[in-house]
């Protein structure tokens, strides 16, 4: 998954679909995944960087992960990676 290009994220975590004129707020975390979704970065190095840089198990990092990229998909915030 990757964020969508229309997508607009501010440096506070303000997030803007064009799209849909939908607005939404993220927090830092949330933020900084979205940053490594821009850059395509898989789910697996995401979950990666998330256990290195915080006191966390792979397993609980991987459901919160995946609980989140849903709530994009349902925002139309993320569109399948193209290979």
């Amino acid at each position: 998954m990757k964020i969508k290009n229309n997508i607009a994220v501010s440096d506070s975590g303000f997030i803007f679909n064009p799209s849909t004129g939908e607005s939404f707020s993220v927090n830092p975390i949330s933020k900084q995944i979205m940053e490594w979704m821009s850059e395509g970065k898989s789910d697996s190095d995401i979950i990666d960087l998330l256990v290195k840089d915080y006191a966390t198990d792979k397993d609980t990092v991987e459901k919160d992960l995946n609980d989140f990229i849903e709530l994009l998909k349902s925002y139309q915030l993320v569109e399948e990676l193209k290979e």
